[in-house]
């Protein structure tokens, strides 16, 4: 019975909510281990069984196992959706997350890389020759001046793509979409990758491929991304979500609103975005201490 609830609330995700796939499953995933928790603890359960003492005992067990808070608060969000889901379809009549509170997050600022080391990867490393490395420039220079998502832009297709009003058309999370502008140096390189891969007759409707012509995957993108950032950078994390977070801090650091930034990285609500702000405040904190001179009295 438990695993028809769940096959229906993930056709629902799928189908109404339309969550991308990725977001899927990581519902799937967090949901099977809260049931395959609960069947080590009592087995042959009903759903409308489940109460806040499961959950509780389940967040425990994260927690001893080392999980982050953060990871383990985005599971409790799985759940508390996957229990608002079968209260609107009264399978059950009590919500056994309305006595559940997450741990407390540890604040983390995001990392970023700092802006003479993106000028040094534009202006001092050497690229591959040819098709793939006019590819691999532009796939980092889309994402640091646009601040899309990994998937966003192995999604984008030619006809996303206007060089003539300067813009790119993407679909966001459940299928939202929004207009980026792009700048002149960007058109260029975006108009020198369609005409290599004209050339080279690497006919898809998808921007960004391989040598064969067939879409560039996730992972691939990430793997170029780690390439280049390590000759310029030794953060730890090196991935496509770093110049999301690089693209958004620098705006911030040189005078953009909040409420711009907001709306080009595609966010829902302005907390999401609230995050970089502590990010220019610890810039302005440096900034004081090294220019005035009682800054570090």
């Amino acid at each position: 019975m438990l695993n028809s609830h769940l096959t229906l609330f993930f056709e629902y995700l799928q189908h109404e909510k339309k969550v991308s796939a990725h977001t899927l499953l990581a519902y799937q995933n967090d949901l099977k281990q809260f049931i395959s928790f609960i069947n080590i603890v009592e087995e042959d359960f009903l759903v409308s069984e489940i109460n806040y003492q499961h959950i509780r005992g389940w967040i425990g067990n994260l927690l001893d196992n080392k999980l982050a808070t953060q990871s383990v608060n985005r599971k409790l969000s799985s759940l508390k959706t996957f229990f608002k889901f079968l209260m609107t379809q009264k399978v059950i009549e009590f919500n056994p997350m309305s006595k559940i509170t997450g741990p407390k997050n540890s604040k983390r600022l995001p990392v970023f890389v700092e802006e003479h080391q993106m000028e040094q990867l534009f202006s001092e490393i050497k690229f591959e020759e040819g098709f793939v490395g006019i590819r691999d420039k532009l796939i980092l220079d889309v994402l640091y001046q646009t601040g899309l998502r990994r998937s966003e832009l192995t999604h984008l297709t030619e006809a996303n793509t206007n060089i003539l009003s300067g813009t790119l058309k993407v679909l966001g999370k459940r299928n939202k979409e929004r207009i980026l502008p792009i700048s002149f140096s960007l058109k260029c390189n975006l108009d020198a990758y369609l005409k290599v891969k004209q050339e080279l007759n690497l006919q898809n409707m998808m921007l960004l491929v391989n040598e064969k012509g067939n879409p560039l995957t996730e992972n691939a993108l990430y793997l170029i991304v780690k390439k280049y950032l390590s000759q310029i950078t030794t953060i730890q994390k090196k991935s496509p979500h770093v110049l999301r977070h690089t693209f958004a801090t620098h705006l911030l650091n040189n005078g953009a609103s909040i409420l711009a930034v907001k709306n080009l990285l595609g966010h829902a609500s302005l907390s999401a975005t609230q995050i970089y702000t502590h990010t220019t405040i610890e810039v302005l904190k440096n900034s004081y201490k090294k220019a005035h001179p009682r800054g570090d009295s």
